[in-house]
């Protein structure tokens, strides 16, 4: 099983620059025969890369959770999976290219570093916890490509406003589709983060009976959760729309990365585990 991971570990970056490329020549040439048979490449990538995480879950006995590079591995396939149910919901295929590129970045930095992880803290082990922290990443990469195609928007928008009509104007969806893409995947990072916060909500006291809820991680996922439901609903009762949403969506996305980085490395927190 070590061989097979050590090779699906040197494949995968190689897959996702393939379909990097694939999704970049069909946004540049738009072939009918490419377009036909990029959402494949992706699933088959998706699918390799799911294999992968299971069965180094099953040789080292922990969920894919226990560094940064198993991590980076984790939010390679989240963004990709992002991307890949939100075309499937609207079936609209032309923006992959700037998404699956942090797919590729994400996954050959870790297929790079990563390394054999036999001993790790008990807690570790749970697998809960990484069902938690496996949701938690899908939802924060809903977010992020919400913020990728928020930019796509104000890129669009400002070129229109100049009189621009290149290549991005050709081959980018209108403006009101990039605001649908990004609020849609606004949804799905906010329901994947509400699941990490049930889920932890669950295990924690059995894992840390002292815990507090003053901890500064837990403070920082509420406030970025609070951000994004306050913005979902207020788009659902049509007082966010257009350019409004899309810069919410951009402040969010801050928000939830400085949260990160506050919480990670200037705050101590329970979630401190190596």
């Amino acid at each position: 099983m070590l061989e097979s991971i050590n090779v699906i570990n040197f494949l995968l970056p190689i897959f996702y620059f393939t379909v990097f490329g694939v999704y970049s020549y069909d946004f540049y040439k738009e072939k009918k025969a490419v377009s036909n048979i990029k959402r494949l490449v992706l699933f088959l990538t998706l699918l390799l890369h799911t294999f992968y995480l299971i069965i180094r879950t099953m040789e080292y006995n922990h969920p894919p959770i226990t560094s940064k590079f198993e991590i980076f591995s984790i939010i390679s396939l989240s963004i990709g999976f992002s991307y890949f149910v939100l075309e499937l919901l609207t079936d609209i295929r032309g923006t992959g290219a700037f998404i699956i590129l942090f797919s590729f970045i994400f996954q050959i930095i870790s297929s790079f570093f990563i390394e054999h992880t036999y001993i790790v803290p008990e807690v570790l082990r749970n697998r809960l916890l990484g069902l938690h922290v496996i949701n938690a990443l899908l939802g924060y990469s809903g977010i992020t490509v919400s913020a990728v195609y928020g930019l796509l928007y104000l890129l669009l928008y400002k070129n229109l406003k100049s009189n621009k009509f290149g290549l991005i104007f050709d081959r980018l969806p209108n403006l009101e589709i990039l605001e649908k893409l990004s609020f849609y995947s606004v949804v799905i990072g906010f329901i994947l983060l509400t699941f990490a916060m049930v889920i932890g909500i669950i295990w924690l006291p059995s894992a840390y009976p002292n815990f507090s809820y003053t901890d500064p991680k837990l403070i920082g996922t509420f406030v970025v959760w609070a951000i994004y439901g306050f913005g979902i609903l207020n788009k659902l009762l049509g007082k966010l729309y257009g350019k409004k949403i899309i810069l919410y969506s951009i402040f969010g996305f801050v928000a939830a990365i400085l949260s990160l980085i506050i919480t990670n490395t200037l705050a101590k927190t329970f979630h401190s585990f190596y």
